[in-house]
């Protein structure tokens, strides 16, 4: 059974209802860390989340990073990086995904800023939502992205789409969210961060 999609103005509304963000809340990877033992503390980053409307259905723009990066090699993420001196969220998740993926930093329309996600390496990454209107033009740095690819925005609103899975890591178990693809494996902050944004989009 195919899920009825709210309007792009309701989506927005959602997403800049401040109600909303706060029931969604802040997320790490796990709350029991000691991220007061990092020098300096966790260091600010963003990502862009970016929305595609196609007439055929919005897709939330994803990328599989080189395998050839130092970290998080051959996995899926958001274009995104840690802040430069001066800089906003906003101004962060757009320049990097124009390093990035080629994305022309004047084209996505800001929507909304989502709580921030603390990773498991002391990284606090601001999701920066982002609408963008077809066609869009991507050219990918291939050393640092393999492939862009789309996961469709109505799997969020489903909320029997994403499972729960664990692993160990670092001598403990760990549970973390997995998001269904036919290609690509959407798990670790990628997949936390669709789920937050899930929460506030699935807010009625």
């Amino acid at each position: 059974m195919s899920l009825l999609l709210p309007s792009r103005q309701d989506i927005a509304a959602r997403l800049s209802d401040p109600a909303a963000l706060a029931r969604a809340g802040a997320t790490a990877f796990d709350d029991e860390e000691n991220w007061g033992t990092r020098p300096g503390g966790p260091v600010p980053a963003a990502v862009l989340v970016p929305i595609i409307w196609h007439e055929a259905g919005p897709g939330v723009l994803l990328t599989l990073r080189s395998a050839k990066l130092s970290a998080h090699a051959g996995q899926v993420a958001f274009p995104g990086g840690r802040l430069e001196p001066g800089e906003t969220a906003e101004q962060a998740a757009l320049r990097e995904a124009a390093e990035e993926v080629g994305l022309d930093p004047r084209l996505p329309e800001i929507a909304a800023t989502l709580p921030d996600h603390m990773t498991g390496t002391g990284y606090r990454v601001t999701p920066v939502v982002a609408f963008l209107d077809p066609p869009v033009t991507l050219t990918p740095d291939p050393s640092e992205v393999q492939a862009v690819f789309e996961l469709p925005l109505a799997l969020l609103f489903d909320p029997a789409a994403p499972s729960r899975r664990s692993t160990e890591w670092r001598g403990r178990m760990r549970d973390y969210w997995v998001w269904p693809h036919a290609e690509h494996l959407i798990w670790g902050a990628t997949a936390t961060i669709l789920m937050n944004l899930s929460r506030v989009l699935r807010e009625a």
